[in-house]
């Protein structure tokens, strides 16, 4: 539902890639299913003077490059709460926010102020600070890119000093796979059915594996990406998140609370990182890109195994692997199950009953599972069921970040990532992070290293 309250909805990085392409179309897509408050701003930030006009036409352009449908009527109305506030955001100088933020108080009333840092976590410290020094933290909620720090050390400090200005309340830690429709159906359809519910433990899975590949390269945020690289862009922000949600024991309700802690409890459990039970990767031809230090020991492909330390899940492997200019794109968690204890039938195939969600665009779930292949011939075969989100009756699928802004914009926490979960997801990746195995070279094009193979072995990775 839309907020009641008006909004002044601040965008810092507001002429930045993950702006353009994530941000400005979620604020969109919530303008066109009236989803906004009935009162908002939306107000740009970055360091130059640029003028209202000029930022409309950047976001216009945004819009139309990621698809955005845009009917003159919805564009019109959307245009007009359209605002810029340039000559950058210090502790030092404020420059034109303040004044402008102030002139969108009177004009909409009195609004609540939402701050989006879509910004390197690099910045994140100084411009909390500067909300703080400027006046404009009070009752503020502060959203945060991912990820919250780069080690152990970065997010303890950060933690403290946003802190410093902020209540917990007021903050919002972004992981935008929290959003997706799939994800969010990990724990519906497990907690919603019995049939489920009863076999999502140790006893009937075999492992678990959490794969997110892409074909796209790095050459629009390579500054970015070359700072980060795939375990800090993937595994200890996007994929941890996703596996706390398959290993998480029951929540007491699907409140915020209790579903915060449900998730942070069992993170509480992973066991920290093997090392040898990891595979860093780096594509041919990525130190060639501009913006890419000729020596760079970036890695931009992950495999790992992570362990979880309850009874439901010991000893079962979760098997995590994303990576930059693979063979395919997908986004799917699947569960493995055991092939059946004393089964008369023989050469089962490791993948012949599995249940997966699929968490790339709007979800879908697939059950595969052993059948006979019809014909004259006993000979066995993979079938599927599979459910699209969007078919299920009266869907209206929102992107995750549209999902998350919306959570955002009505004070709901529950998607957004605690300070006590990430403290352990550190200590987690600590090994991987101060003693990383040797990177691997790979083709653009393949699957990665071939060592990440072995560690999937013997059902193999499922994708690709």
């Amino acid at each position: 539902m839309a907020s009641s309250q008006p909004t002044i909805f601040v965008l810092f990085g507001a002429t930045g890639d993950l702006a353009k392409r994530m941000v400005l179309p979620a604020f969109y897509q919530l303008h066109v299913e009236g989803l906004l408050p009935e009162k908002w701003l939306l107000v740009g930030n970055g360091r130059h003077d640029t003028s209202d006009d000029e930022f409309r036409e950047h976001v216009r352009g945004a819009l139309e490059e990621f698809g955005s449908d845009l009917a003159s009527d919805a564009w019109d109305d959307f245009a007009a709460g359209i605002r810029f506030a340039g000559n950058g955001f210090t502790v030092e100088d404020a420059g034109q926010l303040p004044e402008v933020v102030e002139a969108g108080r009177g004009e909409i009333g009195d609004a609540q102020l939402v701050h989006y840092i879509a910004l390197p976590p690099s910045a994140f410290e100084d411009y909390t600070k500067a909300l703080g020094a400027h006046g404009l933290a009070e009752g503020a909620r502060v959203v945060y890119e991912k990820p919250f720090g780069t080690s152990q050390k970065a997010f303890e400090q950060l933690d403290k000093a946003v802190h410093e200005v902020l209540h917990e309340k007021q903050i919002y830690r972004i992981d935008h796979f929290l959003g997706k429709e799939a994800t969010q159906n990990l724990h519906v359809l497990r907690f919603a059915n019995g049939m489920i519910d009863g076999i999502w433990n140790a006893e009937h899975v075999d492992h678990v594996q959490i794969d997110v590949p892409e074909k796209l390269n790095i050459d629009d945020r390579a500054e970015f990406y070359d700072a980060t690289g795939a375990v800090l862009d993937m595994l200890v922000t996007h994929l941890f998140q996703v596996a706390a949600e398959i290993a998480m024991e029951p929540p007491a309700s699907l409140q915020a609370e209790d579903l915060q802690s449900a998730r942070e409890s069992v993170i509480a459990c992973f066991r920290p990182i093997d090392t040898t039970e990891v595979v860093l990767g780096q594509y041919d031809g990525y130190r060639d890109v501009d913006g890419v230090a000729e020596d760079s020991v970036v890695d931009t492909f992950v495999a790992a195994k992570l362990w979880v330390d309850t009874d439901r899940w010991r000893g079962v492997p979760f098997l995590l692997r994303t990576g930059k200019m693979l063979g395919v794109s997908a986004q799917r968690v699947s569960l493995v199950f055991k092939k059946p204890a004393n089964s008369p039938l023989t050469d089962l195939p490791y993948d012949g009953a599995t249940l997966t969600f699929d968490l790339s665009g709007n979800g879908a779930i697939d059950m595969a599972m052993t059948v006979k292949e019809p014909g004259p011939d006993f000979d066995l075969s993979v079938g599927h069921l599979t459910l699209p989100l969007r078919s299920v009756p009266d869907a209206e699928p929102l992107s995750p970040y549209s999902r998350l802004i919306l959570d955002v914009l009505n004070g709901d926490r529950s998607l957004f990532t605690r300070p006590d979960g990430l403290a352990h997801v550190w200590e987690v990746a600590a090994p991987l992070l101060d003693n990383p195995p040797p990177i691997k070279s790979y083709a653009g094009g393949s699957m990665g290293p071939k060592e990440a193979d072995e560690l999937a072995a013997p059902c193999g990775w499922l994708v690709g």
